[in-house]
Protein backbone atom coordinates (compact mmCIF):
# COMPACT_ATOMS: atom_id res chain seq x y z
CA UNK A 1 0.00 0.00 0.00
CA UNK A 2 2.98 2.09 0.34
CA UNK A 3 4.27 2.01 -3.14
CA UNK A 4 0.32 2.54 -4.68
CA UNK A 5 1.74 6.68 -5.06
CA UNK A 6 4.50 5.81 -6.13
CA UNK A 7 2.23 3.81 -9.22
CA UNK A 8 0.28 6.57 -9.69
CA UNK A 9 2.94 9.47 -10.03
CA UNK A 10 4.41 6.98 -12.44
CA UNK A 11 1.48 6.74 -14.37
CA UNK A 12 0.60 10.37 -14.86
CA UNK A 13 4.20 10.79 -16.02
CA UNK A 14 3.44 8.09 -18.56
CA UNK A 15 0.33 9.87 -19.34
CA UNK A 16 1.79 13.21 -19.81
CA UNK A 17 4.78 12.00 -22.14
CA UNK A 18 2.28 10.18 -24.79
CA UNK A 19 -0.05 13.36 -24.49
CA UNK A 20 3.63 15.31 -25.33
CA UNK A 21 4.32 12.78 -28.16
CA UNK A 22 0.58 13.09 -29.52
CA UNK A 23 0.97 16.77 -29.02
CA UNK A 24 4.32 17.31 -31.29
CA UNK A 25 3.25 14.81 -33.88
CA UNK A 26 -0.08 16.69 -34.56
CA UNK A 27 1.44 20.22 -34.41
CA UNK A 28 4.10 18.82 -37.37
CA UNK A 29 1.23 17.61 -39.15
CA UNK A 30 -1.03 20.18 -39.19
CA UNK A 31 0.99 22.14 -41.73
CA UNK A 32 -0.78 19.67 -43.81
CA UNK A 33 2.24 19.54 -46.92
CA UNK A 34 4.41 17.08 -45.66
CA UNK A 35 4.23 13.73 -44.23
CA UNK A 36 5.30 12.99 -41.06
CA UNK A 37 8.72 10.53 -40.94
CA UNK A 38 10.79 9.14 -38.39
CA UNK A 39 13.93 8.41 -39.94
CA UNK A 40 17.47 6.80 -38.94
CA UNK A 41 18.25 10.02 -36.93
CA UNK A 42 14.90 10.08 -35.00
CA UNK A 43 15.84 6.18 -34.07
CA UNK A 44 19.66 7.80 -32.74
CA UNK A 45 17.73 10.57 -30.67
CA UNK A 46 15.10 8.03 -29.23
CA UNK A 47 17.00 4.27 -28.48
CA UNK A 48 19.13 5.43 -25.98
CA UNK A 49 16.56 7.31 -24.01
CA UNK A 50 13.94 4.38 -24.77
CA UNK A 51 16.31 1.17 -23.68
CA UNK A 52 17.55 2.60 -20.62
CA UNK A 53 14.05 3.19 -19.13
CA UNK A 54 12.93 -0.02 -20.25
CA UNK A 55 16.16 -1.99 -18.61
CA UNK A 56 15.64 0.08 -15.48
CA UNK A 57 11.38 -0.65 -15.23
CA UNK A 58 12.14 -4.58 -15.88
CA UNK A 59 14.99 -4.35 -13.50
CA UNK A 60 12.65 -2.29 -10.87
CA UNK A 61 9.84 -5.06 -12.29
CA UNK A 62 11.88 -8.33 -11.41
CA UNK A 63 13.99 -6.77 -8.02
CA UNK A 64 10.76 -5.99 -6.19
Amino acid sequence: MDDSIFIIFIAFGCLWAVMGTAIVFLFFKSDGQQEVKIGKWGLIVALPIVIPMAIAFIYAAVRR
